[in-house]
């Protein structure tokens, strides 16, 4: 098969007629460096980004643009923000669930990195048929644009919400147990992205992202509580906290999720990007009110339907296959995220 892949550098695997049997997770070597520096005698690849304009697509954006990428973001700026993107960034304001043959056509990526969503689990509870339309139809048309062209494709998947209640840090190959429509959909994505794969052969690789966090992130959902923790001590006023607060998550610093992202392009199979380390909020609330130097007394709220107690994500399989491993602490993590909300506030 001969894609933009191939021409930009790509290892792209066999035609249909070639295939072997689908592989639990089969390594191609991908072709560029994921340091910020791309020597010069490499030529720069051209790349979109769905949900570029948005908290993690807006990271994997200044990644690909530092190392010398032609970038082009598709993105409806729904929840994302003009102002996230550098002004040599192209931006196509559309929707995932429109026709996108058109902009793929123009741009002929060897990579696409699929980040638009829906990422909310309680916008999906109460309405699930709108969480698949974004969530499973939209990364069909995604793949559909993408596929004349040899594209590498990388989906951001979810970690917690597929495997649903943890009894420890969960490997790839565990049961799949959602317990809200965001996980089912994320899912049912996950299969069409394999099926590509194997049907036409391009590197397709799903990244089952933990609980993402970080500079720019919005301050809305269950992934955003690190945000939203900051935002109201920032504001002098008491967070809220579902449950009893003893609930615990996998906690990943947005500078690890991009380097696990770039590093999984030309590989296929799925990925878990965490830390395999359980922090419950109440202890994650407790490291927010160090950094911000301030605690207020949380007030508590009856637990959401659909939440889960305990998730944590084995990160085994990507530290052997990407050679990738989470480097931020927690501490770390939350402190330069507290340090870019204080950026922010005097530069607005």
């Amino acid at each position: 098969m001969t894609g933009e892949a191939a021409k930009q550098g790509f290892t792209v695997g066999k035609t249909v007629d070639e295939l072997a049997p689908a592989q639990p997770h089969t390594h191609h070597a991908p072709s560029l460096p994921t340091e910020p520096d791309r020597p010069s005698s490499i030529q720069a690849v051209r790349a979109i980004v769905t949900g570029g304009a948005g908290f993690i697509g807006s990271h994997v954006v200044d990644a690909l643009v530092a190392r010398g990428d032609q970038v082009t973001v598709i993105d409806d700026l729904s929840t994302g923000k003009r102002e996230n993107l550098s002004r040599d960034v192209e931006l196509v304001c559309r929707d995932v669930r429109e026709p996108l043959a058109d902009v793929f056509a123009e741009v002929r990526p060897a990579a696409c990195f699929h980040l638009a969503a829906q990422a909310d689990v309680r916008v999906s509870v109460e309405q699930p048929h709108f969480d698949a339309d974004v969530n499973a139809l939209g990364t069909i048309r995604v793949l559909e644009a993408a596929r004349p062209h040899g594209t590498a494709f990388v989906f951001s998947s979810t970690g917690g919400a597929i495997y649903g209640e943890c009894d420890g840090p969960a490997p790839e190959d565990s049961e799949r147990r959602p317990l809200a429509p965001y996980g089912v959909s994320k899912l049912g994505a996950e299969e069409y992205v394999s099926l590509y794969g194997r049907l036409y052969g391009s590197p397709h690789v799903s990244l089952r992202y933990a609980n993402v966090y970080g500079p720019r992130q919005n301050p809305h959902g269950e992934a955003g509580v690190v945000a939203i923790f900051l935002g109201r001590l920032r504001a002098g006023e008491r967070p809220l906290i579902y449950g009893d607060g003893r609930q615990t998550r996998d906690f990943v610093s947005v500078a690890d999720v991009v380097r696990a992202t770039l590093a999984a392009v030309g590989h296929s199979g799925a990925y878990n990007v965490g830390t395999g380390v359980e922090t419950s909020v109440l202890e994650l609330y407790e490291l927010c009110c160090s950094a911000a130097g301030a605690r207020l007394e949380p007030e508590l709220a009856p637990a959401r339907m659909g939440e889960i107690e305990r998730s944590v994500l084995n990160p085994g399989l990507a530290a052997r296959e990407l050679e990738w491993s989470a480097e931020e602490t927690l501490e770390q993590g939350i402190g330069a995220a507290w340090d870019a909300l204080a950026t922010v506030e005097t530069t607005a």
